[in-house]
């Protein structure tokens, strides 16, 4: 039967005070700032809450199971996740089973703030999450709803921005409401800031959301009472597995936390974060790791099943995990060490063959920069380089089934060397070829500028380009810059040829990795002019030599004939470096 709660502020006393609490399968808070505001928007506009599922939890059975709170002060970087609370004894605990996003979003709107980077900000920049919390424009004036469907205009605001002099703005910080009382403390907040008559539309607003947060009772739950976690879990699953409310992978670590001794959760979310803080940075997923630890540890079949994640095969996950996590993570330094990071590595499940192989062959770090092992390094870039270059995407549709035949051919074929040659002949059978047909490759040689498969294109043409040690742009050889109408027109080129020279100037024929350093002195320069005043005339030589550039030309009119000869070019190395015909063989194993 379901019951009605109290108000909001009593909740989130009980929240604040740990009476309310998440259970270990309860997955982390999702929701964006956009979200937070507009559930606080339908709560001023008397919409429905929503019904929580609570499982009251006995004093006695307390200490038998792991908890966490909720997210207060969110930090996208460095505190994105539910905090893990000590252990409970004889203690009377409320769990949430659904509505736990709703609750946090309250515990965030009303009594803490949230932090997310930055556009074009560096993870690593300390600048780049600034604090922000939620804040109520009082002077909005929407007597009806926008287009949106929100009436009220709530936002996250840094502190500067809300105390900003507007005429027509007056922001109240949301969680300021908790502490003040109706009636004159409203007006005397009011009174400082706005002139007599705009405070009357203003404490409208704030008395409505003081009424909505200390008056209203509009929480209504649904009370489990059974002891059994089982039980527990099976309610759990019903209410969340529709495929909207919670992912299908949130589902599974639900169930895996659920079963496996230790902590789970925590293994796993600390494990994500440092794979992604390696080299200049990844964003690999739960999934991800959640698929590694199914191919690593050799459990069934690499697919998101339930039946894949029961308690026996858990068992054989823990068991295993510390070399499902080395073996991962050694994986990951080697893609950075190949130059990939989260902007440049299209497909994220291109390290679970490395990590597998890795994890077979029991290596440690020493694979990473050992001599010995240069050959079988070079054999894995190849491959993984082909996998990452196919248009048809190897690493799309029937993922499980192509990782589970990739696992069995390397634990058969992979005890002494990186398997390539067995891997190419094994996938091309299930439909995933690496070899690239005629119009592949002239896809290939038109690739457009912001294309995640460049990145791997650009190392495969010049393998002498040392991505590991030093940061690389791709570059505009002729700058974007210099292909407005206006510029071509000064320039001297005919008018005719300006779409296509604009269409040219973002293609391959016209891209290149260049250093970081390089390509900031670079800036807008003709590559003429830049390589005279940059190099000697023997490094210029070399230069062009080496990146196929040919004869520069010093204008933009004979840019289409530099285009024609570097696509030339580029797609005689391409031909050269990748097999146009199934019946060509694979490049040797290193």
């Amino acid at each position: 039967m379901y019951q009605t709660g109290g108000t909001i502020k009593e909740t989130l006393e009980a929240v604040q005070q740990t009476k309310y609490v998440l259970p270990a399968i309860q997955r982390e808070f999702v929701w964006k700032p956009e979200q937070i505001a507009r559930l606080f928007d339908s709560l001023m506009q008397g919409y429905p809450f929503g019904t929580f599922l609570y499982w009251k939890v006995d004093a006695a059975n307390s200490d038998k199971y792991k908890f966490y709170s909720f997210v207060c002060n969110y930090h996208e970087r460095d505190d994105p996740h539910c905090p893990q609370l000590p252990v409970f004894h004889g203690t009377e605990l409320t769990a949430v089973l659904d509505g736990q996003q709703r609750l946090t979003a309250l515990n965030i709107g009303l009594c803490g703030s949230m932090a997310w980077r930055l556009p074009y900000k560096w993870k690593s920049n300390p600048n780049a999450y600034p604090e922000r919390r939620l804040y109520l424009d009082l002077l909005a004036d929407r007597d009806d709803a926008d287009e949106t469907g929100e009436k009220f205009r709530f936002e996250f605001l840094m502190e500067e921005r809300a105390a900003s002099k507007n005429e027509d703005e007056c922001w109240f910080r949301v969680s300021d409401i908790l502490g003040m009382e109706s009636g004159p403390p409203m007006l005397d907040w009011l009174s400082d800031r706005l002139p007599q008559k705009k405070s009357t539309q203003a404490f409208k607003v704030l008395h409505h959301l003081h009424r909505v947060v200390h008056d209203q009772h509009l929480i209504s739950y649904y009370e489990e009472k059974s002891q059994n976690l089982e039980k527990v879990l099976n309610i759990f699953i019903r209410m969340n597995s529709g495929g909207t409310v919670l992912s299908y992978s949130d589902l599974l670590l639900s169930i895996a936390v659920a079963q496996w001794s230790g902590d789970a959760r925590k293994e796993i979310h600390d494990l994500v974060d440092e794979l992604n803080a390696t080299g200049e940075g990844f964003a690999f997923s739960k999934d991800l790791v959640l698929k590694a630890g199914l191919m690593l540890a050799d459990i069934g079949s690499v697919n998101f099943q339930v039946q894949n994640f029961n308690r026996e095969n858990m068992e054989i996950l823990e068991r295993r995990w510390p070399d499902v996590k080395r073996s991962l993570k050694l994986a990951v330094q080697l893609l950075a060490g190949y130059g990939f990071n989260e902007k440049t590595l299209r497909a994220d499940s291109a390290v679970l063959p490395l990590a597998y192989y890795l994890r077979h062959r029991g290596l440690d770090e020493k694979y990473l920069s050992h001599s010995k092992y240069e050959a079988d390094r070079a054999a894995i870039r190849t491959w993984l380089i082909r996998s990452l270059l196919k248009a048809s995407g190897i690493w799309g549709s029937g993922l499980s089934t192509l990782l589970t035949s990739i696992r069995d051919t390397i634990k058969t074929h992979g005890s002494e060397s990186f398997p390539a040659r067995k891997l190419y002949e094994d996938m091309a059978k299930r439909g995933k070829s690496l070899h690239f047909a005629e119009e592949e490759i002239d896809e290939l040689v038109e690739m457009r500028y912001g294309d995640k498969r460049l990145f791997s294109l650009l190392t495969l043409l010049f393998p002498f380009i040392d991505v590991t040690h030093h940061h690389f742009h791709v570059d505009h050889v002729f700058p974007k810059s210099r292909f407005t109408n206006a510029k071509l027109k000064k320039a001297g080129v005919p008018e005719e040829d300006f779409d296509d020279f604009k269409e040219m100037a973002d293609s391959l024929p016209n891209l290149q990795l260049l250093e970081g350093a390089e390509n900031v002195e670079k800036r807008a320069s003709m590559p003429s002019t830049w390589m005279d005043g940059a190099l000697s005339a023997p490094a210029r030589t070399n230069y062009c030599d080496n990146h196929l550039l040919g004869e520069v030309p010093d204008t933009l009119t004979e840019f289409r004939t530099f285009y024609d000869a570097r696509r030339d070019a580029l797609r005689s190395r391409i031909v050269q470096l990748l097999a146009t015909r199934e019946a060509d063989a694979p490049p040797p194993e290193g």
